[in-house]
Order: C-alpha cells, then structure tokens, then sequence
C-alpha cells in the first residue's frame, strides 16, 4: 500500500461506468489521502495546524501549509547579520575559534 499515493497521484475522475480496476484504484486514493491527512495533522504542532485551513486533500493541505511558511531570503539574511553583530567573544582562546 502505497500511503503516498494521494501525494503523487490526482484523484481519479468519478464516472458512471467504472471498471473494477478503476474502482480500486479510486478506493487506493481515498484510502491514502485518509491517512495521508491524519498523519500530517498529528505530526505538526497545533500552532501551525491551527494557522491553516483545513482541507480534504492531501496535495491542498501541503499546499497551504507551503504557502503559509514562506521564508524570504532577505529575512534570513537579515536575521544572520544580526545573529553575527551580536557575536560576543567570550572565551580568550581566540577570535577565529570563537567565529567558527
């Protein structure tokens, strides 16, 4: 069983005249986008879980969760240069010790 299945695959079309194979395969999503939704939503904090809207497909919730927590480059830059002025040198073994 492939748990991932609904991550890779989009959901099948629902049409009147299905095969069996097709029914299967329809029921292999569902079954995977099911589990697929309880474990993000038990392994996330419930900050973040609470911060998202909630969805019945897997691929919309990772989605919106990627969305949500966006990180921009000139932000993390700019949190490291502030992580590097604030460096202070504590220790009298050296100055290139302490930098690396």
């Amino acid at each position: 069983m492939d748990i991932d299945y609904a991550i890779k695959k989009d959901k099948p079309t629902i049409t009147d005249t299905r095969t069996k194979s097709e029914k299967a395969l329809c029921e292999q999503w569902e079954r995977s986008n099911c589990l697929s939704l309880m474990f993000i939503k038990t392994k996330i904090s419930y900050g973040i879980c609470g911060s998202v809207y909630q969805h019945d497909n897997v691929k919309a919730l990772l989605k919106a969760i990627d969305m949500q927590f966006v990180t921009s480059d000139k932000a993390l830059a700019s949190t490291l240069i502030m992580k590097f002025l604030s460096l202070r040198l504590t220790d009298v073994s050296g100055v290139q010790e302490h930098i690396m």
